[in-house]
C-alpha cells in the first residue's frame, strides 16, 4: 500500500526526520529499523537539492517514502523537489489558506494545480513514457504536509484542513510554544489545548495528523491524542544519547 494510501486511510504510520547525516547509507539503515517514510530538513539542516536528489534515489530504490521539509513556502522548491523525487512536501510555516492553498497548486498538474510539467527524470525513474499516465499518478499519490507553528496558524487552522490536497497537519511543536508565549511548555493548558484544536479540525476533514517525538513515551502520548503519522528525530539527539547511555 502507497504512503498516500496509508494518510488517506489515517493508518498509522511511523518514520524519521534527518537534520544532518545526510549519507546514502541513511535511508537503508532506517528502512532497516522500520521506518516507512524519512523526512529530510532543508528548513534547519544544511541539505542541498543536489544531495537530496541522490537520497531519493537511493530511498525510493529501498521503498522507503522520501519526503522534504522545504526551507519557505515557495513554488521553486516545491516543484524541483518533486522533480528530482520527492513523494511529498513538508511546509513549514504556513499561516493562512493561502499560504496552504499555493502549497497544494505547486505540487499539482493541470487542472489540478500550476506545476510545470518535465518527464523522463528522477520523479518518474528516469521512464520517458506515458506523461499523461505519470500525471494522473503524481496528482493523486503526492503528499501535502502543512506544519501548524504558529499562532496565526493556529487560528486559520480550520480554514487551511479544509483545502482538497492537504493530507496531513503537522504541529511543530516547540515552535507552536514559542509562539504562544509558553517555550518549551508541552504541558502548558494553552498548548494542549492548541493541540486539541489542530486534531478536531484534522478529524473534521479526515486529514492525517503528524509530529516528531523524542522518544517513546511521547510517540505514545501523541498516538493516543490521535496522531498517525509520527517521526522520531533528530538523529543527532538519538545518537548522542545512545553512546552517552553505553558509556555511562
Amino acid at each position: 500500500m502507497s504512503l498516500k494510501k496509508q494518510i488517506t486511510d489515517l493508518n498509522d504510520i511511523r518514520g524519521a526526520m534527518i537534520f544532518e547525516f545526510f549519507n546514502p547509507g541513511i535511508p537503508i539503515i532506517l528502512k532497516n529499523a522500520g521506518c516507512q517514510f524519512i523526512i529530510f530538513d532543508m528548513e534547519h539542516g544544511g541539505l542541498s537539492i543536489e544531495q537530496f536528489k541522490t537520497l531519493a534515489i537511493i530511498s525510493n530504490a529501498n521503498d522507503i517514502a522520501p519526503l522534504i521539509r522545504i526551507p519557505e513556502v515557495n513554488y521553486n522548491y516545491v516543484a524541483r523537489a518533486l522533480d528530482l523525487g520527492a513523494a511529498g512536501i513538508m511546509a513549514p510555516m504556513v499561516n493562512t489558506y493561502k499560504e496552504a492553498l499555493k502549497i497544494v497548486q505547486s505540487s499539482k498538474y493541470p487542472p489540478n494545480g500550476l506545476r510545470g510539467a518535465g518527464f523522463g527524470f528522477a520523479h518518474d525513474n528516469y521512464k520517458n513514457e506515458g506523461p499523461l499516465k505519470y500525471i494522473d499518478k503524481a496528482n493523486n499519490n503526492l503528499i501535502n504536509i502543512i506544519q501548524i507553528e504558529t499562532k496565526v496558524a493556529l487560528e486559520n487552522v480550520e480554514k487551511i484542513a479544509a483545502i482538497d490536497g492537504v493530507d496531513c497537519l503537522w504541529v511543530g511543536h516547540f515552535d507552536l510554544t514559542n509562539f504562544l508565549g509558553i517555550p518549551g511548555q508541552f504541558t502548558s493548558g494553552i498548548y494542549l489545548d492548541s493541540v486539541d484544536r489542530i486534531v478536531s479540525a484534522a478529524k473534521l476533514h479526515q486529514k492525517s495528523l503528524g509530529i516528531m517525538v523524542n522518544n517513546r513515551d511521547e510517540l505514545k502520548m501523541y498516538s493516543n491524542l490521535g496522531f498517525n503519522m509520527i517521526a522520531v528525530g533528530t538523529e543527532m539527539s538519538i545518537l548522542s544519547r545512545s553512546i552517552s547511555q553505553i558509556l555511562q
